[in-house]
């Protein structure tokens, strides 16, 4: 039987970096619940407002499938091996990201 377990947006963490605003379902960074870990591999789901002309900045993934979906504004990425896409409002983007040990 499929497990159904309800997070309500009220029980979010809120982690304020100034330009990035990120409502989190399960623990992350320095947010430790251990009954709000992961569920089955789902280990992110976040909510997130980036300040225009912000973001991440490079940093590396380990065997990760991302969803991104802009609701509003454009959002661009750029991998290590220089691919670059810009998805606006309304449009998904998927990716799968891996870390590959390259001679």
């Amino acid at each position: 039987m499929a497990q159904t377990i309800l997070h309500t947006a009220a029980t979010r963490t809120l982690a304020d970096h100034g330009w990035l605003k990120s409502y989190q379902t399960f623990s992350f960074g320095m947010q430790y619940n251990p009954e709000r870990i992961q569920f089955g591999a789902l280990r992110v789901l976040n909510d997130d407002w980036v300040n225009g002309g912000k973001g991440f900045g490079e940093h590396p993934h380990d065997n990760m499938e991302i969803i991104s979906i802009p609701l509003e504004g454009a959002l661009q990425h750029e991998d290590s091996l220089e691919n670059v896409a810009v998805i606006e409002a309304g449009e998904i983007q998927v990716m799968s990201a891996r870390h590959w040990d390259l001679p």
